[in-house]
Parts: structure tokens; sequence; C-alpha cells
């Protein structure tokens, strides 16, 4: 099998989408391709938002302008082909074309994100900023990543972030 050409990466705000909730939401038991979210569960879900260690987390103006400052940063020194990103209120996608494991990608980001935040006086020291681990999908083909791009840039709700030159 070839290598991918490009990752999907999704990660979430801490706290902004908790399992149990109506919209669905994937855990350790759900989360392979294809399978059914977990059922909405009132229970579950106030039980988790009793388990946060600070209050759910947004990004907003700045702060997002911040995070994808960063993000395109590390890109840029780690040599990744960022090819769409867009900063959401409460989660960020991107695809990337790099020669690492998505799960390295996901990381790095969310570490250059928190950095950027605290350095800027825009998140606590103690604060967690973002969910356990995301989503990380794997594009083989080129009809793939032009779905991706066009997802993470046009199918947000109308709102785009742009790539800087």
């Amino acid at each position: 099998m070839s290598d991918p050409l490009a990752f999907l990466i999704t990660f979430r705000c801490y706290g902004s989408w908790l399992h149990g909730d109506p919209r669905g939401s994937m855990d350790r038991d759900n989360r392979d391709f294809g399978e059914p979210c977990v059922a909405p569960s009132p229970a579950r879900n106030a039980w988790e938002r009793n388990r946060l260690k600070n209050a759910p987390r947004s990004l907003q103006g700045a702060e997002r302008d911040a995070a994808a400052a960063a993000i395109e940063e590390v890109c840029a020194v780690r040599g990744w082909g960022l090819l769409a990103l867009n900063v959401r209120t409460n989660h960020i996608h991107a695809v990337v074309g790099a020669e690492t494991s998505p799960e390295q990608i996901m990381v790095t980001f969310k570490a250059w994100t928190t950095r950027r935040l605290r350095a800027l006086g825009m998140a606590g020291s103690d604060e967690r900023l973002w969910s356990r681990h995301g989503s990380t999908r794997y594009l083989w083909n080129d009809d793939a990543v032009a779905a991706a791009i066009g997802y993470v840039l046009y199918q947000q709700d109308g709102e785009r972030y742009e790539l800087g030159p």
C-alpha cells in the first residue's frame, strides 16, 4: 500500500462536545469508521460535564487568529504542507500533507497552539484547552484530498479561514 497523500486532522476544544451529547459522539468502544455514534444520553452527558477540570473552552476572534498563526508556523518550520485550515469556535480542521503520523501532527498542533495562547495571555497556565485525541483521517488519493479541502474550507456553516500568503 502506498503512503497517504495527506491527512484530515480535527480536534475539539476542551469540554465542547461530551459523550452523551444529542449530536452523537464517538468513544473507545465506538470509534471505527462507519460505526454508529454513541447514543444520546443526558445522564452520561451530565456525568461527563461534572468531571471537567475547568469550564468548557471555546475560541473567539483573536484566539482563533492566534491558533491559526501557530498552526501555519509549525507547518512552515516542520516542512508540512498545510492545504486547508479552519479554526472554529469549538474545533479545528486542517488538511496536511506530511511524512509523519497524523497523531504526531495533531499533538504538535495542540502543543504549539497552547503555547501561543498562553504566551499571549489568552489561556491560563493550568487551563485545559483541547479534548483528548481527535480525528485523524487518511487521504489516499487526489479525490479524497479535494473533498477534505472542500469540507474544511466551504462546508463549515459559511465561515472560512483564509490561509495567509
